[in-house]
């Protein structure tokens, strides 16, 4: 039997005409395209732009003579720099232990340092998304007890040290800490509380989150340092960084609670009603589908919320407490090596950018791997 032989011209002219792939703009691409995009977008941006630049040059050169060009490194004491230009650092140099760990014995500040490496090592390994398991938990409670071990003492041939004594940087990070650690827990509960379909639960929940939020961190500081030891029975008492403590928590607890609400909320019904649809009690639900939403909705205000609680710690000050920001008002009591205030607040200054510019950048990384179709 003979075939038709195809239609090679038909065939020619329905093929799909292709060409070749073309270049993008140069001015839309590289750095010429994000300099149009971000920094000359419209006439405002562009004259922003050029006064930005203006300040950065007449700054940044004389903060670098300060810092560097003209500062001193080395010096026996403080009447030495009194004639520099440029900033002391012989200054950090010779108070870093005091600002660092305050008050604590000076022979056994090895002790603190060692503290310090785990509760950093501890966050390193939660922010690592293969320990997201069961077994952070009890890592967790190994490494806070070894903290508590190192600081405390009195077992292990180790030397018994008050915590009146603690200070500096450590106490920062342990206030910051179990600060984090509990009240984020706390708060997804009060959040969860108030979107409650029981009266009296959301009630409690509102109240709670509403007066808290209603005053201010040094007002509750004040509360538990002063007013809470007045209602206690006689002959019981709190320690003094319990109770800043349980203040910080209590404040936390109700922004990260109003914060998780938001995401709640932007939850959408179906995902309730396919969660019903399923046959999941409430808490699988909540557990399994909204919950996981919701707290990834959130991640970059409550990291806004980690940060400012991080920055508050400081605040234990006006209760006698020798954070960071004491000890370093400490050191500038010497007379030795009084005026050199900058040097110092430039110094904690940096400790503080240093955490609190690793959990932005961490959130912000979080945030790119766990994104599934709600960034606009």
């Amino acid at each position: 039997m003979n075939h038709p032989a195809p239609n090679t011209a038909a065939a020619q002219t329905t093929a799909p005409q292709t060409s070749a792939p073309r270049e993008a703009p140069v001015m839309r691409v590289g750095a010429v395209g994000w300099m149009r995009d971000n920094l000359f977008s419209s006439p405002f941006n562009t004259l922003m732009t050029f006064l930005s630049g203006w300040l950065l040059v007449l700054a940044v050169p004389a903060l670098f003579e300060w810092a560097f060009f003209e500062a001193k490194m080395s010096a026996s004491k403080g009447s030495e720099c009194h004639d520099v230009a440029g900033a002391c650092w012989a200054f950090i140099a010779e108070k870093h232990r005091l600002i660092l760990f305050g008050t604590y014995p000076f022979d056994e500040q090895w002790r603190p340092l060692l503290s310090m490496v785990l509760l950093v090592g501890l966050l390193v390994a939660s922010a690592w998304r293969r320990m997201w398991n069961i077994w952070l938990i009890p890592l967790w409670v190994v490494g806070l007890s070894a903290v508590a071990i190192l600081m405390w003492g009195g077992i292990l041939g180790l030397t018994y040290v008050e915590n009146t004594l603690w200070g500096g940087l450590p106490l920062t990070l342990i206030l910051a800490t179990f600060g984090i650690a509990l009240a984020f827990p706390f708060g997804v509960v009060l959040a969860l509380g108030r979107r409650s379909k029981l009266p009296a639960i959301k009630s409690i929940c509102v109240i709670y989150i509403e007066l808290i939020r209603g005053v201010p961190l040094i007002s509750l500081l004040f509360m538990s340092s002063v007013m809470l030891p007045l209602f206690l029975p006689e002959g019981l008492t709190i320690d003094k960084l319990l109770r800043a403590l349980i203040a910080i928590i209590m404040f936390a607890a109700a922004y990260v609670a109003e914060t998780v609400r938001g995401g709640l909320q932007a939850i959408p019904k179906g995902q309730y009603e396919g969660a019903d649809s399923l046959g999941l009690t409430y808490w699988q639900q909540t557990r399994l589908i909204i919950l996981p939403q919701a707290l990834k909705i959130v991640i970059p205000p409550l990291v806004s919320v980690f940060i400012a609680m991080f920055k508050d710690t400081s605040l234990v000050v006006i209760i006698g407490i020798f954070d960071l920001t004491l000890a370093a008002k400490a050191a500038l009591t010497d007379p030795a090596w009084q005026g050199f205030s900058i040097e110092a607040y430039v110094f904690i200054s940096a400790i503080y950018f240093v955490f609190c510019y690793s959990m932005s950048k961490y959130s912000q990384s979080l945030e790119r791997q766990l994104a599934t179709g709600h960034r606009r």
